[in-house]
């Protein structure tokens, strides 16, 4: 009997099959670190309670703490493809304004209950070195892919007159109801009761209890640095001189410096407020909530040129 089942399905399925074990290993991981402390918890423990071997852990994750990383990136990517879908006749804040609605307002791409599940992850990246470098990586690659969406929704669209620009700016903060990090870990609502009784307790005890307002903030901008100057110190001494220029990234295509910096910008804006909100204990909702946080940031940006005008790109 032969099979109809091409080979590009064949490959889709492999790594469909391989991202859900991915996610299953992650969600495995967060709960022993929830409940058990990051310290206490070993890469044996997470294979252990995700039902595979610990040489299985190993093909997929190089440490534990790499093991959080598709819940990051998951809600990263949440963020990333709602600013993508949002109409094509909205300005770029106006599409932030967009994407803040549908990913971090309660209810709404996260459930209210699995907002604390989102602050533990948010919490345990400000107690971990370590933890924190995988938060800041993640960050990274959401901002990059930003940036590409970006430099797509600008090149579709008309030109926009810069003071249109700047009063669409503003009206896009002052109307948002919600906000996104560049980061939002991902947390569907069948996720939150295996965790919530771990969340309630350990959340106000241990080492999150003793993040201080601005460690999440700060773990994570000291990682991005480091991120940054050993991905520059690595080029600059494996690749020769006479090679570097040839040396293309990937996004050397599809945007423009300034839309690089756009992008790290708005990743900024709500990525800072997710992490304010995440060492209090005030709920996910109201003046302090992450989405409010994130208006205020934009708010602070009322102005900003999120298009280049031509004369700064000739």
């Amino acid at each position: 009997m032969i099979s109809s089942t091409s080979p590009s399905a064949s490959a889709s399925l492999t790594e469909r099959r391989k991202a859900a074990t991915r996610m299953e290993i992650a969600r495995a991981a967060a709960g022993l670190f929830a409940s058990r402390g990051l310290k206490a918890t070993r890469a044996e423990d997470i294979a252990q309670a995700a039902g595979i071997a610990p040489r299985t852990f190993y093909r997929y994750f190089a440490t534990k703490e790499e093991a959080i990383a598709p819940l990051y990136a998951a809600g990263a990517q949440r963020w990333a493809e709602a600013v993508r879908e949002a109409p094509a006749e909205l300005t770029v804040p106006q599409a932030l304004e967009h994407a803040i609605r549908h990913t971090l307002v309660p209810g709404r791409g996260v459930s209210a209950a699995s907002w604390e599940w989102v602050r533990t992850l948010i919490r345990l990246a400000g107690t971990s070195p370590a933890l924190g470098k995988v938060w800041a990586e993640v960050c990274h690659t959401s901002e990059a892919t930003l940036t590409e969406i970006l430099a797509e929704r600008t090149a579709a669209a008309p030109r926009t007159p810069a003071s249109d620009a700047t009063s669409g700016a503003g009206s896009a903060a002052t109307s948002a109801t919600a906000d996104a990090s560049s980061v939002v870990p991902s947390v569907t609502p069948s996720d939150a009761p295996d965790i919530a009784a771990d969340v309630s307790s350990n959340v106000s005890s241990g080492a999150a209890s003793n993040v201080s307002s601005g460690a999440a903030s700060e773990v994570s901008s000291r990682a991005a640095s480091e991120v940054s100057s050993r991905a520059a110190s690595e080029v600059s001494s494996d690749v020769p001189a006479a090679a570097a220029s040839e040396v293309a990234s990937p996004l050397d295509n599809v945007a423009s410096p300034y839309q690089r910096f756009a992008a790290a910008v708005a990743g900024a804006a709500v990525r800072v407020a997710v992490e304010s909100w995440a060492v209090t204990n005030l709920p996910p909702t109201g003046r302090r909530g992450p989405a409010e946080l994130a208006l205020r940031n934009l708010r602070a940006l009322h102005g900003f040129a999120w298009e280049e005008s031509p004369a700064e790109e000739a």
